[in-house]
C-alpha cells in the first residue's frame, strides 16, 4: 500500500460526531460509500448542512481521514468485503446509499490480486453474477448497485443532495481560450464523448487537432502527466465530458485543484468540461489557481460547440 493513502489504523474504526445543528427530525439518513479524493468530503459536509445525516464507509487505503469529521458517523472498510457493507448500512437504517470518490481499478492487476484483496462471499457472488464479463466502470459499479439492492438498499445520486457540486455554464478563469485552442475543444469534445460511450474514459488530450493522450484506468491527473511527456512544447488543451447517458449515481466528470496543477505541472493551457454535468470541487480555489498559472477553464456544452462549427 503507497505511503501516501491514509492509514485505517491511525484512528479509531468508528467515530460518531455530534448531529450537525440542521440534523433533525425528518432528515434522511444518507451511507456514503467514499473512494479516494475530495468529492466524498464536499459532499458529507454538503449533505450535513442540508440537514442530512450521513453515515459514511470509506474504502481502506483510498478514502480521507477527513470524512471523520465530515460524516455524522464514519468508519474504514476493506474495498473487497461488500457483505460487510452491506451488513453495516443496514445496520445504520440508511434511506439511501450514495458513491462517491475514486476506486482505484488498478488494484485489479496486481499480482495475487485476490489474496491481496480478500474477498468475502458476497463479493465473490457479485463478481461472478454481475460483472465477470468485463471490468468496464459501468459493469463493475452496475454489479455493485445491483448485489446491495438484493438486500434492499437503494441508491442515488450525489447530487440529488448536492446540486451545488455541479459546474454552471461559462468561463470560470479570466483567461479565455484563443480560437485555435477554441477549434481543439470543439475536436476533442466528440471524440471525449465517444471514449465515455465506449466507457474507456471520460478525458481526451488535444494539441493543433492531434491527440496526445486518452485517459483510461489510470485516470485523469496521470493521463495529463503522460500528454507532458509526450507533448514537451505544452500548450496543449484537456476535455473532459460525461459519457452519454451518464449514470448520475456514479462515475460523473469531477474536476478540481489538483486537476489544475496537474495541467501546470505538464503545460495544459485550457481545461474545456461539459456544463450541468461535470463536479468542481472547491470552484473558487480551482479557478483562482488556475488564474495564477494563468490556464483558461471553461464550461460548455454540445449545441454551442456545434453552433460554433457552423459558424
Amino acid at each position: 500500500m503507497s505511503s501516501d493513502f491514509p492509514n485505517p489504523d491511525a484512528r479509531p474504526e468508528t467515530l460518531a460526531f455530534p448531529r450537525h445543528p440542521q440534523e433533525g427530525t425528518g432528515a434522511l439518513r444518507l451511507g456514503l460509500l467514499a473512494g479516494g479524493g475530495e468529492f466524498p468530503v464536499r459532499f458529507a459536509r454538503s449533505a450535513r448542512r442540508a440537514g442530512h445525516f450521513v453515515y459514511g464507509l470509506g474504502v481502506a487505503g483510498m478514502a480521507s481521514e477527513e470524512l471523520f469529521d465530515a460524516c455524522s458517523e464514519f468508519r474504514f472498510a476493506p474495498l473487497a468485503r461488500m457483505g460487510k457493507a452491506i451488513r453495516l448500512l443496514r445496520k445504520a437504517k440508511v434511506d439511501r446509499v450514495i458513491m462517491a470518490g475514486k476506486i482505484e481499478k488498478t488494484v485489479l492487476f496486481h499480482p495475487f490480486r485476490w489474496l491481496r484483496l480478500l474477498p468475502d462471499w458476497r463479493t465473490i457472488h457479485m463478481w461472478y453474477r454481475f460483472a465477470r464479463q468485463n471490468k468496464k466502470d459501468d459493469t463493475i459499479l452496475l454489479a455493485i448497485i445491483r448485489e446491495f439492492e438484493r438486500d434492499g438498499l437503494v441508491f442515488d445520486s450525489a447530487l440529488t443532495f448536492a446540486p451545488e457540486l455541479l459546474v454552471k455554464h461559462g468561463f470560470l478563469t479570466q483567461r479565455r481560450p484563443t480560437p485555435a485552442q477554441w477549434k481543439d475543444i470543439r475536436f476533442g469534445w466528440d471524440l471525449a464523448r465517444e471514449m465515455g460511450r465506449l466507457d474507456v474514459g471520460q478525458t481526451v488530450v488535444v494539441n493543433d487537432t492531434a491527440v496526445i493522450a486518452v485517459e483510461a484506468i489510470e485516470g485523469t491527473d496521470r493521463c495529463i502527466r503522460r500528454a507532458g511527456e509526450l507533448c514537451r512544447r505544452g500548450g496543449f488543451t484537456v476535455v473532459k465530458v460525461a459519457k452519454p447517458g451518464q449514470d448520475m449515481r456514479f462515475d460523473v466528470p469531477t474536476v478540481g485543484a489538483e486537476t489544475i496543477r496537474s495541467m501546470h505541472e505538464a503545460g495544459g493551457r485550457v481545461l474545456a468540461i461539459e456544463a450541468g454535468m461535470t463536479i468542481i470541487i472547491s470552484p473558487e480555489e480551482t479557478a483562482a489557481l488556475a488564474d495564477k498559472f494563468g490556464i483558461s477553464i471553461v464550461a460548455v456544452n454540445a449545441e454551442e460547440l456545434a453552433l460554433q462549427s457552423v459558424a
